[in-house]
């Protein structure tokens, strides 16, 4: 009988397992060929999941002080993914120029996976009108909605994100889920010559444009409501419906208090320090205020999104020019339908915002969520109310 004691040393994902003590993969009962540095690659891989792990730290895991080439180490990534037929590396990814990704998460004691894996999802790319490169990538079918650039983004690695991730399969279940990375984030050009608002919507224009979209719904959350709306403004003829969350029309610098603007300052100096640095005062100070009931796990895959999606330079430069943004001129000529939720104690956004936004919108829609996280997460209450006024909205006729 397996008792859960017995089964202690084992490792499972997807329909694999490995077992520690006989150091042997396998998928049900047959076992998997590998050599002993491949299986000692994959084991520190699983024990990783969510986490790019450079080559350095895999040479030194590996082979300890042995010296040997980069050729040693691709030569076992390979020997690995043929043992576990992961040809399209759906389980271990090349992150270029960074290292490797486990994409599914071990548990022990015999349990299944605990992260689902994402829907595939294509990307592609386009050029905005000043020569800036945008990633952009769509999975699922049916109304096109594109959801607008927060702060940092990844469009593989926020699938892996607890929060954006389940959200993002909640809605390619029923929509045409398109995304993208703004300029200087993620998998879009990291280095150009501006991010002003004006600039930030030229990146939707692009995509827009690049797909040939004659209609679509936008959803922005927190930083990328403005962009959503400035589109929704000026675009009126093509945007059926906009969604909103932790939006505002006002940022820290445009909202007449001094005190949030020597809080924002003083955030910006931890930024400078801190960035993508899980054990740092900044990432403590984030976790709290954008998501007080994030888990040490969770605030680890922030940290590694941080470090993927952007530097800690391109991150206060946004930051500083969301402080900026000042839309309220705009709401009154919104003319698409607007679903605005906003978490009643949202310490990155003051709950106020969210409802002087949704007062200011004509007929608007506004649902407070009972909630301290700046976008509900799946494991709170908030959670089901949060994703069934989002469907229900999408359902409706234009």
């Amino acid at each position: 009988m397996n008792t859960p004691e017995s089964q202690s040393h084992v490792l499972r994902f997807d329909a694999y397992a490995i077992d520690l003590q006989k150091c042997t993969p396998q998928r049900g009962d047959e076992v998997l060929p590998l050599r002993p540095k491949a299986f000692d690659l994959l084991c520190h891989l699983a024990r990783n999941p969510g986490r790019v792990v450079g080559k350095q730290e895999l040479l030194d895991a590996v082979w300890a002080k042995q010296i040997v080439t980069d050729d040693a180490l691709v030569q076992c990534v390979r020997d690995v993914r043929q043992a576990l037929s992961d040809h399209d590396q759906h389980i271990v990814k090349t992150v270029p120029r960074r290292g490797y990704l486990f994409c599914a998460a071990p548990a022990r004691h015999g349990a299944a996976a605990t992260v689902p894996m994402h829907p595939a999802q294509v990307i592609d790319y386009c050029r905005t009108r000043d020569g800036v490169r945008i990633a952009m990538a769509a999975v699922g079918q049916g109304l096109p909605l594109i959801r607008t650039p927060t702060w940092f983004n990844h469009l593989e690695y926020d699938w892996h994100v607890q929060f954006r991730g389940a959200l993002y399969r909640f809605l390619a279940d029923r929509v045409q889920l398109i995304r993208y990375d703004g300029r200087a984030n993620g998998l879009s050009d990291r280095y150009v010559p501006g991010l002003l608002l004006k600039l930030l919507e030229s990146d939707l224009q692009a995509v827009v444009d690049a797909l040939e979209l004659r209609s679509y719904a936008l959803l922005g959350i927190s930083q990328g409501a403005a962009i959503a709306i400035a589109h929704a403004v000026h675009y009126p003829e093509r945007v059926t419906k906009l969604v909103l969350n932790g939006a505002f029309a006002r940022g820290s610098n445009k909202r007449g208090s001094l005190r949030d603007q020597e809080t924002a300052q003083a955030y910006v100096t931890l930024m400078r320090h801190g960035w993508g640095d899980e054990h740092s005062s900044f990432l403590r100070s984030f976790s709290t205020l954008f998501f007080p009931g994030a888990s040490a796990e969770e605030i680890r895959a922030l940290a590694q999104l941080q470090r993927m999606a952007m530097s800690a330079e391109a991150a206060v430069k946004l930051r500083n020019v969301s402080a900026d943004f000042d839309i309220l001129d705009l709401l009154p000529k919104v003319t698409a339908p607007t679903l605005v939720l906003h978490s009643t104690h949202d310490n990155a956004v003051p709950f106020e915002e969210g409802r002087r936004l949704a007062a200011l919108i004509p007929n608007a829609r506004f649902v407070a969520l009972e909630s301290q996280n700046h976008v509900p997460m799946p494991d709170e209450p908030a959670w089901p109310q949060f994703i069934a006024e989002i469907d229900a909205f999408l359902s409706q006729p234009a």
